[in-house]
């Protein structure tokens, strides 16, 4: 499941290639009125970008599964595995990057997906009424972290390419989201969080917490 980074997401090609030859075609009868499905094509260029990341190395860090702002630090309940937990939710406007990548060395225990509503994804509400997609990863010291794919407004399709078995190495690429949404996760309730709201972050670069020592 490792993911080379070609600068822009495999999930974007499509996309890509019909904008440029809508553009084109445009170009050809119309000339420069065909400007703004150039600008929609470089839309599409910066919305599918996927670079690569240096990724932390701390043994006890957890990095942040997606690009954007946070918009939730502080304890809830991790409604997956029904317990207390240190919650950080990441908000993606169509400006970042949306390819998710995991937080944390280990294996995944659990997945669940929940179809939903499309609220927007920066309220606190669309984790429990939005369509969803939540892994239980398992960390070789057995620390359990709940790593939730939300989608938003105007996202319409949650890809997630792995399943219960599967290990994941931190920052290792795992899914994508199209076009504005959030990813939640859920730590041990004594993991010291690092990010705070408002804080603009990069997937797998940006350090969210440290989870506690086993």
């Amino acid at each position: 499941m490792n993911y080379p980074h070609p600068i822009i997401a495999r999930e974007g090609w499509p996309f890509l290639a019909i904008a440029v030859i809508v553009a084109v075609l445009v170009t050809l009868f119309a000339g420069w009125w065909s400007l703004p499905f150039w600008l929609a094509a470089l839309f599409v260029l910066q919305f599918f970008r996927d670079p690569g990341r240096p990724i932390p190395q701390e043994p006890h860090a957890v990095l942040s599964p997606a690009d954007g702002r946070i918009v939730v630090v502080g304890k809830a309940r991790d409604p997956y595995l029904d317990r207390d937990a240190l919650k950080i939710s990441v908000f993606m406007n169509v400006f970042n990057v949306h390819s998710n990548r995991s937080p944390v060395d280990g294996e995944i225990r659990n997945a669940w997906y929940h179809p939903g509503g499309f609220l927007n994804a920066a309220l606190d509400k669309a984790s429990l009424e939005n369509e969803r997609n939540a892994l239980q990863i398992e960390t070789a010291g057995g620390v359990q972290v709940t790593c939730v794919q939300v989608a938003g407004l105007i996202a319409r399709r949650i890809l997630c390419y792995v399943k219960p078995g599967d290990r994941l190495t931190r920052g290792q690429r795992y899914g994508f989201i199209r076009f504005g949404s959030r990813v939640d996760l859920y730590l041990p309730p004594d993991a010291r969080p690092l990010a705070r709201v408002g804080d603009k972050v990069s997937a797998t670069s940006t350090v969210l917490a440290e989870l506690p020592p086993r």
